[in-house]
């Protein structure tokens, strides 16, 4: 038997309920992972709440872990029972301390990455990966406006805007968020409590606006997001911490300045074994190369994950948070 946390009804953060199941065997072409590290992440609110629904009732929860590989399944090649790996996608149910997912889900770690900065990275550093590398491939001297900046994903994307030479106008919550963001290499922050967002734009850009716009938040930012573009600039809406974007007249584009908008996911994007590896060795460099670290704020046992769900969509935590299975 193996712990693992499950809901059997969506709703608020007591749905979460930690049990005792049978890990599932690794069947052909799977990998058993035993984690040592769980990322934490918004979708997986979005599942537990039901706006993304879940393949059945009771499931298990999250996509994002790192370990050392428990079991292998027929035709599994280039991996071994021992080998440190980690993963971002595939079925839920990374909140446990066995999972079973497909092997070409999983990559191995280099030797110059612990688990827990593996688990912290892999879900946000390869959406950032994608965001900045392939739906806006920026080359440098763009300036950019993010959203959550001082959240796990927005920690990862000052740090790698600042590599590529990119100026990214942060939005945060509070002087201390704020601290951070540029301590990561953000251009100029804007604390949307206090400050008209719009306008902050246009005095740091001289009203020449934002390149790209990537919003996490969804509902609450569409309209500002937008004004803060320049004509023919992208939106990037890649979350829905404040709800999803419902009811968009196409036409506002067009009356903003020809705007384009884009709804990405890791999924659209890593959608092969090729390009996930890819993607993973972009990430995996600028991790080594020190360009970008991994601030782990918030550490919580696997038996506290309500905790943790509560804290970050409360907006409480910085940086990235993991949950740390029980011992076996």
């Amino acid at each position: 038997m193996a712990k693992r946390i499950q809901f059997a009804r969506t709703g608020g953060p007591e749905v979460l309920e930690l049990v005792d199941v049978a890990p599932a065997e690794a069947g052909a072409g799977e990998v058993r992972v035993r984690n040592q590290a769980v990322g934490l992440n918004f979708i997986d609110i979005y599942f537990r709440t039901g706006l993304y629904p879940a393949p059945a009732l009771p499931s298990g929860l999250g996509t994002e872990g790192a370990g050392v590989v428990d079991a292998l399944g027929e035709g599994v090649e280039g991996l071994a029972v021992g080998d440190r790996v980690a993963y971002a996608q595939g079925p839920l149910g990374a909140y446990a301390e066995l999972h079973t997912l497909p092997a070409d889900k999983v990559v191995a770690l280099p030797d110059t990455l612990d688990v827990e900065t593996a688990a912290a990275s892999m879900l946000k550093g390869l959406t950032v990966q994608y965001l900045l590398r392939q739906t806006y491939p920026l080359k440098g001297g763009e300036t950019i406006l993010w959203h959550a900046a001082a959240g796990g994903v927005g920690s990862i994307a000052c740090q790698w805007a600042r590599a590529l030479g990119v100026r990214l106008i942060g939005t945060v919550s509070s002087p201390e968020k704020a601290a951070l963001a540029e301590r990561n290499g953000a251009w100029a922050t804007i604390d949307y409590t206090k400050e008209d967002v719009v306008e902050r734009v246009r005095e740091l850009t001289g009203g020449a606006m934002c390149d790209v716009v990537y919003d996490s938040v969804g509902k609450d930012t569409w309209e500002t997001s937008l004004d803060c573009l320049k004509k023919r600039g992208l939106m990037v809406s890649f979350g829905n911490a404040s709800g999803p974007v419902e009811g968009v007249n196409i036409g506002i584009l067009n009356q903003k300045g020809s705007l384009f908008v884009t709804r990405p996911s890791l999924n659209g994007y890593a959608d092969t074994r090729e390009r996930l590896e890819a993607m993973a060795a972009d990430l995996f460099a600028v991790l080594e190369s020190g360009e970008v670290t991994v601030d782990i704020g918030q550490r919580y046992p696997l038996a506290e994950a309500a905790k943790a769900q509560e804290a970050l969509a409360s907006r409480r935590t910085t940086g990235s948070t993991i949950l740390i299975p029980d011992p076996a």
